[in-house]
């Protein structure tokens, strides 16, 4: 959907090798997390499911890269399971947010305000529920990105208004 609304999108896997989404999806990324560490985002966005998102969460590669991305006070995104790497680098302090039910609630966080929302904004920060709030998702993003404006026509051409 950010493709459709213009934007370049990299999508960068852990390693060469594909993808292998939890219900046996095949993705394969455009290049490797090695490949653009050190390229300029206006946002990242971590995709749910598991275990690719425990695998998010113990790559200490994205750890840093969340919060150099972080100390910028550039956008960074999560949905599903994948907030809990935002968790691990230190990112939901004092922050309200969202994941798939349970998964915030296992961390025990202290500061985390959890919200049970479909989306949750706080700041530069935005998480999202799971599969059934992933449109909305991306259609926030497209928002934050590139305005109201925007959003609609990607909403208009997915037939969703």
């Amino acid at each position: 959907m950010l493709r459709r609304a213009g934007t370049e999108v990299i999508t960068a896997g852990l390693d060469c090798e594909p993808v292998i989404c939890s219900r046996k999806t095949v993705l394969v990324a455009d290049t490797t997390l090695d490949k653009v560490l050190n390229h300029q985002f206006d946002l990242i966005a971590l995709p749910g499911g598991l275990p690719g998102a425990d695998h998010l969460r113990d790559d200490p590669r994205i750890i840093e890269l969340l919060q150099k991305h972080w100390q910028q006070n550039k956008y960074i995104a999560a949905i599903c399971a994948a907030p809990k790497a935002l968790a691990k680098a230190g990112l939901l302090e004092n922050k309200k947010a969202t994941a798939f039910p349970g998964v915030l609630e296992s961390l025990n966080l202290k500061t985390t305000d959890i919200s049970d929302s479909a989306i949750e904004q706080d700041g530069n920060l935005i998480t999202s529920r799971g599969p059934g709030t992933a449109m909305d998702f991306a259609l926030a993003l497209i928002k934050l990105l590139l305005g109201s404006e925007a959003m609609q026509n990607v909403a208009k051409q997915m037939v969703r208004e």
